[in-house]
């Protein structure tokens, strides 16, 4: 067995009883004789809990069903809820990995002085490094309405600090415009289902209508989707009837119908999609593509329609657990397979660079034919 070293001896230990242990016992026996045999420093305990929970969590063989920490608990529920606590800019990476902040305007960073531009390259005591994911880096800048945060950047060749003190962040789930090279096309964009977003959208179709938009083009790409009654209230704008099948294993199907009205029920619309278009955003577009409403334009989208339920746990961690799964309204399955979009055009990292996008040219193309 290449790559395993064993003892040539080996030290007693007391014996596991697998006949009549329980899995609690046994659990408790692996624990003991662990931290009784280990060589080195010992987790701790939560530490060695969170492992535990982990690997239970793995014999599942769902990759959505999984365990998060209390600190990333809480970041999805300010995500999902719209607001935050934290210093008010947007995080990018360049292309040669750099860090580099967007300050909102009135917010706490560009009240302390940090500009468009400016490098992140310290959050505290942590340095930032290429390699750090946006939620990593995201979870360092958030914090406690009131608490200070001290962030280093860099500005040309010029090292700066900055002492920030976090507030509430509301965030914006929905933008739009009215289409410069499409007067009568209002473009709307949704980065996640979260409890705001219905608002959000109505207001945004009413400004645009007062603006003299008759159609719509409706952004779903990168989106990875968010609540499930948020994906419904959202669908109920643009479609009426059945909008989402729920499969469980257990009590039938539950059938989500739209509301009774919806904004924008009267305008063609046109929905861009992409391999990051998943789980609600899923729902939206396929009930719009079921329903007839609209097409479907550009890549097959991700592919994820599980339900999971968010269970929280005493320490304020919590298990995603799945409980069902989402079928279109003409019984369509999304997982594994995703949507298929009615006219495929792609986007290449080379077109993202130049600041073309052939699928939002299309979408243009076929509301206007």
């Amino acid at each position: 067995m290449a790559g395993l070293l064993l003892a040539p001896t080996l030290l007693p230990v007391s014996p596991l009883k697998l006949g009549g242990s329980s899995p609690t016992d046994l659990y408790g026996e692996a624990w003991d004789a662990a931290e009784r045999s280990f060589y080195g420093q010992v987790p701790s305990e939560t530490v060695r809990t969170y492992g535990a929970i982990r690997g239970m969590l793995q014999a599942y063989n769902d990759p959505y069903t999984s365990f998060f920490e209390p600190p990333a608990t809480q970041q999805q529920s300010q995500q999902l809820a719209g607001k935050f606590g934290g210093i008010g800019s947007t995080v990018r990476r360049e292309t040669d990995g750099r860090i580099v902040l967007s300050p909102f305007p009135d917010r706490p960073a560009a009240h302390a002085g940090v500009q468009d531009g400016d490098v992140l390259v310290k959050v505290d005591a942590q340095a930032i490094t290429p390699d750090m994911t946006f939620d990593v880096i995201s979870q360092l800048l958030r914090g406690e309405v009131g608490t200070p945060v001290t962030i280093g950047v860099l500005r040309e060749t010029r090292a700066l600090t900055f002492t920030i003190t976090r507030a509430e962040i509301s965030v914006p789930s929905v933008t739009w415009r009215v289409l410069g090279e499409a007067p009568s096309i209002g473009y709307v964009a949704i980065s996640i289902f979260a409890q705001p977003t219905k608002d959000e959208l109505v207001r945004a179709i009413d400004d645009l209508r007062s603006k003299g938009a008759t159609k719509l083009i409706l952004d779903l790409r990168d989106n990875g989707g968010g609540l499930l009654d948020s994906a419904i209230d959202v669908s109920s704008q643009f479609v009426d009837g059945l909008v989402v099948i729920e499969a469980r294993r257990t009590g039938g199907d539950r059938n989500f119908n739209a509301s009774s009205t919806g904004a924008a029920r009267d305008l063609p619309i046109a929905v861009l999609v992409n391999g990051s278009t998943a789980s609600a955003s899923e729902i939206v577009a396929g009930a719009i593509q079921d329903r007839q409403r609209g097409k479907l334009i550009g890549d097959q989208t991700y592919g994820k329609g599980s339900v999971q339920n968010i269970l929280p746990l005493s320490d304020g961690s919590s298990l995603h657990v799945t409980v069902a799964q989402w079928l279109t309204p003409s019984r369509r399955q999304i997982t594994g397979k995703g949507l298929t979009p009615d006219v495929l055009v792609g986007r290449s990292p080379d077109d993202v660079n130049a600041g073309r996008d052939p699928q939002l040219m299309k979408a243009i193309e076929e509301l206007t034919k």
